[in-house]
């Protein structure tokens, strides 16, 4: 197939992002270095100024957030790597009702440290017509429930022992042969860098616990507007309400920020980590675009509904947490504010969660009010329903949309072959140029599918996931063969063939019928088997194997019969019925080649 479609690819809006998301977090340091220094302060506030090293400050915050959001995304892609597809079936199985779907989505959030992940995960789902729009948005909320066992983990003061984990994780990671091991490696060492980063924060934070301006704008971040402010914006920076949380939880082991103030900037990162779905959204399918709205709309209402309450949440977690009543001052606050602003954390997103639970079918059709249905842009033929570029990190979940994909290309393929026999049967050209517009649909899809593809393989996969991917590129090449044949083969040795003076005696057009439908239906358990890896499907194509063999060769015996009787004019119509045959044996054969890579080799390899 010649590729001369532009391929129409959703856009890579998450990976725009990257350059403007660290260009303002340089800018957010250089705000909270230098403002300290330019904020004006009351009389009584002023004492002798104090040396600070601003260079050492910034380098040790840059740098240790740096690690700790890299420590992040190794945790996340060694846990990814090592469960395979098991946490997104997981996901897939235990999402029955709105409950069970919290829970699940808590769960897998946690294992994956990544919200982000498990809406992607919730697209898929939504687009595969697994889950509905009101059971995701109970994962969603489970999902934020989920991300603060991050915040839980950072509150363990265990810096001093963040090199141990990194080595254990690296020795596991590059001398271990099984690939589970290197995995767990992985997320081992990626652990250990989180609280490596946390640790250089803290340390660069510690020449500011006696400057009076610094600590004046932290006693200012006890403003629950300026705080959730402050949180969200960074959070929407940086892409990681966990960074947020750490970043306060570090300050305050510090004795440099309050139980209020980091309470407010938790709120605010529950706010500004929605930055991260809504990026990932634009351009994006409606179910990607209507779960960013879903997650947006739980988070601040959720936010709107505490900023009046924040005292009272200081109070509960107070109590709920542990108290150091033989320490005082700022010894005591460094020992118990960062417990109390991870549990508060999570008490705020439990709360909400099942507060807002029993209004997911609310929530459901508002968001389907402010998201309608996209509608294809004018003058376009047509563009990919699932290849969601948020999805290619999750790999498992980026091959599923490919598959959905390619049986959406499938289908306007079948679509191609149905309706080819009675648009030269009955010379109609209207439907015939239908055809060749189909032929063009399908050439779309095939270059975006395989620009698509492209990307997920510079992914890290599995195993089976690279095996499933080569299945995949199998089946796009073979189904773009199949319209090839359809387009030009087909087309010209059947219009050849009406052309003949001879007509054909009523049993050869009956043979030819059956053999057409044979093929058809061949073609459409293939889609069928990759659709839903449905092994039967694919089993059912193979086996029609002597049905098309009998009737093929009662067309041979029936024209070598023939070849005898008729006039020299009949060679015409033998030559355009033997081709005919021929490509309906090709179309077979390719059909054959798609259902196989559902099969057990033991299987697909039997002829």
């Amino acid at each position: 197939m010649k590729h001369k479609a532009t391929p129409l690819v959703p856009g890579s809006e998450a990976e725009q992002a990257g350059s403007w998301r660290w260009l303002g977090l340089l800018a957010l340091f250089g705000l909270l270095i230098f403002l300290p220094v330019i904020l004006p302060v009351s009389a009584q506030e002023v004492e002798p100024p104090v040396d600070v090293d601003w260079f050492m400050v910034g380098m040790g915050l840059f740098g240790g957030l740096a690690l700790f959001l890299y420590g992040m995304e190794e945790m996340s892609n060694g846990l990814k790597a090592a469960s395979g597809d098991s946490l997104k079936n997981l996901l897939g199985k235990l999402t029955t009702n709105r409950f069970s779907g919290a829970l699940t989505g808590a769960f897998v959030t946690a294992i994956l440290n990544s919200s982000s992940v498990t809406t992607v995960l919730v697209v898929g789902f939504i687009t595969a017509g697994v889950m509905t729009l009101s059971q995701s948005i109970g994962v969603i909320m489970g999902a934020n429930v989920g991300s603060t066992f991050t915040a839980q983990i950072v509150a363990f003061n265990v810096t001093q022992y963040a090199l141990l984990p990194v080595a254990i994780g690296f020795a596991m990671s590059f001398t271990a042969k099984n690939d589970r091991i290197r995995y767990y490696g992985m997320m081992i060492m990626g652990l250990g860098l989180v609280f490596f980063g946390m640790g250089i924060m803290s340390d660069a934070m510690a020449p500011l616990r006696s400057y009076q301006p610094f600590l004046a704008l932290m006693q200012r971040m006890e403003n629950p507007l300026l705080g959730i402010l402050a949180g969200a914006v960074f959070t929407g920076l940086v892409q990681s309400s966990a960074a947020t949380t750490g970043i306060a939880i570090v300050m305050a082991s510090e004795g440099l920020m309050s139980l209020p103030a980091g309470i407010a900037l938790a709120l605010g990162a529950n706010i500004g980590t929605c930055v991260t779905a809504l990026l990932a959204s634009i351009g994006k399918p409606t179910e990607a675009r209507r779960a960013a709205m879903a997650h947006v709309l739980f988070n601040v209402f959720g936010v709107l509904l505490w900023v009046g309450f924040i005292g009272y949440l200081a109070d509960f977690v107070v109590w709920l947490s542990p108290s150091y009543p033989d320490l005082e001052g700022t010894v005591r606050a460094a020992r118990e504010v960062p417990r109390q602003i991870a549990n508060a954390h999570t008490t705020f997103n439990i709360f909400n969660t099942l507060l807002f639970i029993g209004f997911t079918e609310q929530l459901a059709r508002l968001v389907q009010w402010l998201v309608p249905e996209k509608e294809l842009k004018p003058g376009v033929i047509i563009e990919p329903e699932y290849l969601d570029v948020s999805a290619i990190s999750a790999p498992s979940v980026a091959l599923e949309n490919i598959r959905h994909e390619i049986a959406r290309m499938g289908n306007i393929v079948v679509s191609m072959y149905h309706d080819v026999r009675p648009a030269v049967v009955e010379h109609d050209q209207l439907l015939l140029s239908d055809i060749r517009k189909r032929y063009d649909q399908v050439d779309i899809l095939n270059v975006a599918i395989l620009a698509y593809m492209q990307k997920v393989r510079k992914e890290e996969l599995t195993d089976s996931q690279s095996l499933e991917f080569q299945h995949l590129l199998s089946v796009v090449e073979n189904l773009s063969s199949i319209a090839d044949v359809i387009r030009t083969d087909i087309i010209q040795v059947a219009e050849k063939l009406v052309k003949v003076n001879v007509i054909p005696s009523t049993v050869t057009v009956e043979i030819f019928r059956g053999l057409f439908a044979a093929v058809e239906r061949a073609l459409e358990s293939a889609i069928l088997a990759i659709r839903d890896k449905d092994q039967s499907a694919a089993q059912d194509v193979l086996a029609m194997k002597p049905e098309i063999d009998v009737l093929v060769d009662k067309l041979l015996v029936r024209k070598a019969h023939r070849m005898g009787e008729e006039e020299m004019e009949y060679l015409e119509t033998v030559r355009a019925e033997m081709a005919t045959i021929e490509v309906f044996r090709h179309i077979y054969t390719l059909t054959k080649r798609i259902a196989r890579v559902e099969l057990p080799s033991a299987v697909a390899n039997k002829d």
